[in-house]
């Protein structure tokens, strides 16, 4: 038997990387799409004079047409293969692009921002359910850990463009290319990457998981001889198909009900990582930062070049997690997260309670500001390297294969809603009390890592097979 050590420095298949990088275009797309209203959010309040209830639910919108988007993907990939959930995520982030981009009115510009919506939460379940699928066991964790790297890619590209489309014009709500607002081509440029990833969905095999479901098992054995020659093929598919009958046995048929509250228990623990991860308020980083530096004494500028600095700072340390992830094991590298991320919110709030004035007017005084500016991208630190990419690695193993797509998605789900929630209420919390706010976002932090301490056991280096039997109660048979 190969040991751990062994196992961590094998020899990656490059088709696998090549798949693993292809499906996470998917994550460079979510995290593009779901940024981008970064830059252009004062713009837009003022180009359609929107209240800030208004502006927080255009920004937040996107959100809800993520969690049906999400809640979709698994019954679309489950009868349709997950390539075919990609193609419908490339063509509703192409027609999101082009009608933000052109949008007339707060609701043509609503309802642009839910169809865009329901593309990101497609790419969000679909990306890491293909890679875990097609990923050998020793490096499943870097591989999965693609999705959150394409993720940070894409609001990195996201918050560049922004700020070079607003510097190049002069202002975000100034005139551009053609006589358009900058503001509009910060969304058209979604437009390319959209085009990219429905190219490449049709250059990708289906997951073999997806097709021994279906029956489908010779194709099932060209795909994994094709992209893991080195494993033993008859033990991926004997797996499977025990998996899968043992499902039939317990009368489940690939159901995500249970006796936990009517859902299986390891369903149950999907949800919680999946809202904990939003309810730290990373997003409020990514949506709002521009706007949140402005509000403390930064021209829009500065602003700009700051949120795109914290993003490259999300790539470094996801690369970090990547790099981690198959080494040290999942469970050492959240509780590390949470810790982090805890400290330094609570900084935050610190930071923030100090503040002098309301509203636009609101500033830090003395050196507040530079604490409150390390502080944050302290957290986006220990987000970045843990509950970042860490919680998409989990979901997509935890799950039995027959649910794992459903399952994933009801999960993916869940965390939009949060991450609605988070960014709806953040432009209301934040005017009544920053420092209220910032210490709510610390009390999850803490609480991440007690759930991670308590309910959620190390899968490094398992199979998706026996990874999924560490989250069955005690006595009962394997979900």
């Amino acid at each position: 038997m190969s040991t751990a050590n062994e196992q961590t420095t094998a020899k990656i298949p490059k088709r696998v990387i090549w798949l693993a990088l292809a499906g996470a275009v998917g994550g460079f797309l979510f995290g593009f799409d779901s940024s981008v209203v970064n830059g252009a959010v004062d713009a837009m309040k003022d180009e359609f004079a929107l209240s800030e209830a208004v502006t927080g639910f255009a920004v937040a919108v996107a959100l809800l047409g993520c969690a049906a988007g999400a809640y979709m993907a698994g019954k679309v990939a489950d009868r349709y293969g997950r390539i075919p959930a990609m193609k419908l995520g490339a063509l509703l982030f192409l027609v999101s692009a082009v009608g933000t981009g052109f949008a007339f009115g707060v609701w043509d510009l609503i309802f642009w921002r839910l169809v865009g919506g329901l593309g990101i939460g497609l790419a969000s379940v679909i990306a890491p359910a293909y890679i875990s699928e097609i990923s050998p066991r020793h490096v499943r964790g870097r591989l999965a850990s693609l999705q959150q790297l394409a993720i940070t890619t894409g609001i990195f590209a996201a918050l560049l463009s922004d700020a070079l489309f607003a510097t190049s014009a002069g202002g975000a709500d100034q005139p551009f290319w053609l006589g358009i607002e900058a503001w509009r081509w910060m969304f058209l440029g979604a437009a390319l990457p959209a085009v990219v990833y429905g190219w490449i969905s049709y250059t990708l095999p289906e997951s073999p998981r997806f097709l021994v479901i279906q029956g489908k098992e010779a194709e099932a054995r060209k795909v994994f001889d094709s992209i893991a020659p080195q494993e033993d093929t008859d033990r991926h598919l004997r797996e499977i198909r025990e998996a899968i009958e043992e499902d039939q046995l317990a009368g489940k048929k690939g159901s995500l009900r249970g006796k936990t509250f009517g859902l299986q228990a390891v369903v149950w623990i999907g949800i919680t990582l999946s809202v904990l991860q939003q309810f730290v308020g990373i997003n409020v980083i990514f949506y709002y930062s521009t706007t949140l530096w402005k509000a403390v004494g930064f021209q829009e500028k500065d602003s700009l070049t700051i949120s795109v600095a914290t993003s490259i700072t999300n790539i470094l340390v996801t690369l970090v997690a990547i790099a981690l992830v198959d080494r040290i094991g999942r469970r050492p590298i959240l509780l590390a997260g949470s810790i982090g991320m805890a400290v330094s919110l609570g900084a935050m709030a610190v930071a923030f309670a100090s503040a002098r004035g309301t509203g636009s007017e609101i500033s830090l005084p003395g050196a507040w500001g530079p604490v409150a500016l390390v502080a944050a991208n302290v957290f986006v630190i220990s987000f970045g390297a843990s509950w970042g990419p860490l919680v998409w690695v989990l979901l997509g193993e935890i799950f039995p294969s027959r649910i794992r797509a459903r399952a994933l998605g009801l999960a993916a789900a869940a965390q939009w809603i949060a991450n609605f929630a988070i960014t709806l209420s953040f432009p209301v919390m934040a005017a009544a009390s920053l420092p209220l706010t910032y210490a709510m976002y610390a009390l999850f932090a803490a609480a991440s890592f007690f759930f991670v301490m308590y309910k959620v056991p190390e899968t490094n280096g398992m199979s998706l097979e026996q990874a999924e039997t560490l989250f069955v109660p005690k006595g009962s048979v394997k979900v």
